[in-house]
């Protein structure tokens, strides 16, 4: 399942919770606590109008969100 280019992806490398914009080999935002991460990588994807991809620690993705959210195809809360 490939992220589509400009999402922003939340991942954990070398010890540390990162955010980037899918494609880009280097992080924008790294952080010591996941739900920080989380946080940052959310105010990315708002700003940009894109899908936020959180990945768990083993690098599977753990959840997705879209923003804004009337853009979600799904139509689910959550």
């Amino acid at each position: 399942m490939n992220v589509a280019k400009g999402d922003i992806e939340t991942y954990y490398e070398d010890g540390q919770w990162k955010n980037r914009p899918e494609g880009d080999q280097r992080a924008s935002t790294a952080h010591d606590i996941k739900a920080e991460a989380e946080a940052a990588g959310r105010q990315m994807a708002i700003q940009r109008d894109v899908e936020h991809v959180i990945k768990k620690k083993d690098g599977t993705i753990g959840e997705k969100n879209t923003y804004p959210r009337s853009r979600d195809p799904r139509q689910t809360k959550g």
